[in-house]
């Protein structure tokens, strides 16, 4: 058998996406080989997050023997980086202690989050073993509505008072730093913890020891309540470019911090569930290549379910124009090209407007100005392809010139109702408190199927005079 070759010194030349494959790899051909030394110093230059994905490709039974190699520093690190699915097949291999060495050592938003996604049963085990203390940060947490601000949030932070010196503070932050999640905020509180300021860890270094944080802090603090939506919260470190934003209860008293880390899983998140709702596909957060393929078809269906009727409705209306068809079969033929235009036109319609609406793009626009808009867009869209289309159908399939400016005409104001319906329909769906990027594709798609074969034998009848 070959023998593995080291990873250390080969690391700076790969690239980021290479290293979990290599590391997976020489891990698995170590293991077989009973080499239990070489595979804990392959590990030792390694990031956590890249051993942790390394490990989820690994067959299970190895993945328990692969993570027992790591010190227990970093076992909680590379744990919190794990798939749910492998974090659980994980816990029920660990020993109480090593539970207590890696659930209790984990921050209190990862272990809640961490509590979310496992049976009851595992939960209930796990809080028998947790210490008061970290189960009461824990279900403090958990308290909270899920995807609020109070449920992403961590109480790890460092607190100050006005009064403390420079010097004072920088002794505050040596002494409490192995417990806090982050260091380079500093946060204000009065007598009854109310947030009134906020200090850089910059502004500390760079002020005299001397100074009082009253001197140096910010005052005007952007903060977050406990009840705030976890999107908005990462929209807001995003747009001011914060590390960390605090989160204060209804009295203003500070009660955690969500950090940029996990601000951009938020986005990640919302992003990913956006781009299956366009598509028709409820995914509830999971990961959807970890779903069984029953559980996929269940939630594909759905919507497939919703189309098959718009399609049946659009057959029953082709159907009810057999005698126009009959004179003029050439019209059958252009039906797939007017809906099919219509389809992709809404659909960039709505994914423009949804993207729009999650980043605030449009929110100085306000709805009519963005219907009004698109709609122009649609009508300009309309005209292009309506020209190239009756040049088409005139020169090279050689129908009738009546029926090629029919197809024109009709794909414009297919083109036009395709967009302000692909504009609008998102609207609609948020002021009923409906999710727009789920509901708009299927509506849309109704829409331009529906209404666009009626609009195109409709115009067929005027120009044709049947």
């Amino acid at each position: 058998m070959t023998e593995p070759q080291p990873i250390s010194s080969p690391l700076g030349t790969l690239s980021r996406r290479e290293i979990p494959d290599l590391v997976r790899s020489q891990l698995e051909a170590l293991l077989r080989q009973g080499d239990l030394q070489g595979a804990k110093a392959i590990l030792v230059p390694v990031q956590p997050v890249d051993i942790a994905e390394a490990i989820e490709g690994m067959p299970e039974a190895m993945q328990a023997i692969a993570f027992r190699l790591l010190s227990k520093s970093e076992a909680t690190e590379v744990y919190e980086h794990l798939d749910s699915s492998v974090q659980q097949v994980l816990l029920e291999d660990f020993k109480r202690q090593d539970v207590l060495d890696i659930i209790g050592n984990m921050s209190p938003d990862d272990r809640a989050r961490l509590l979310d996604e496992l049976p009851s049963k595992v939960v209930r085990r796990l809080r028998a073993q947790l210490s008061p203390t970290e189960w009461q940060s824990t279900a403090l947490l958990m308290g909270y509505e899920s995807g609020t601000a109070g449920r992403i949030m961590t109480p790890e932070y460092i607190s100050v008072r006005e009064n403390m010196s420079v010097s004072q503070t920088l002794e505050r932050i040596r002494t409490l730093s192995p417990v806090a999640e982050i260091i380079y905020y500093l946060y204000v509180m009065d007598s009854e913890r109310r947030l009134t300021g906020i200090v850089s860890l910059r502004d500390l270094v760079i002020s005299s020891p001397e100074e009082k944080i009253s001197e140096i802090m910010t005052r005007d603090v952007v903060f977050v309540h406990t009840d705030t939506d976890g999107e908005e919260v990462s929209r807001l470190i995003q747009r001011y470019d914060f590390l960390a934003i605090p989160v204060v209860d209804r009295e203003q008293r500070l009660v955690g911090v969500i950090t940029i880390d996990d601000a951009i899983d938020i986005m990640e998140q919302e992003t990913t569930e956006d781009i299956y709702a366009l598509g028709g596909v409820q995914t509830d957060g999971d990961n959807y290549f970890e779903m069984s393929l029953w559980t996929v078809a269940r939630r594909r269906v759905v919507w497939l379910f919703v189309l098959l009727l718009t399609n049946t409705v659009t057959g029953s209306i082709i159907n009810s124009q057999k005698d126009l068809l009959q004179q003029v079969v050439v019209l059958t033929a252009f039906i797939p090209l007017l809906t099919g235009t219509g389809g992709n036109v809404g659909a960039q319609s709505s994914t423009v407007v949804i993207r729009g609406m999650n980043t605030d793009e449009i929110r100085l626009l306000g709805p009519l100005k963005v219907i009004w808009r698109e709609g122009i867009a649609g009508a300009l869209l309309g005209t292009i392809l309506g020209t190239l289309a009756t040049i088409w159908a005139f020169f090279l399939l050689q129908v009738n010139l009546q029926v090629a400016f029919c197809v024109g005409i009709s794909l414009i104001a297919i083109s036009i109702l395709a967009s302000v319906s692909g504009s609008a329909l998102p609207f609609l769906f948020r002021a009923i408190k409906l999710d727009p990027a789920l509901m708009s594709a299927p509506f849309i798609t109704t829409a331009v199927d529906v209404l666009g074969v009626l609009i195109y034998f409709n115009i067929a009848r005027l120009f044709l005079g049947l």
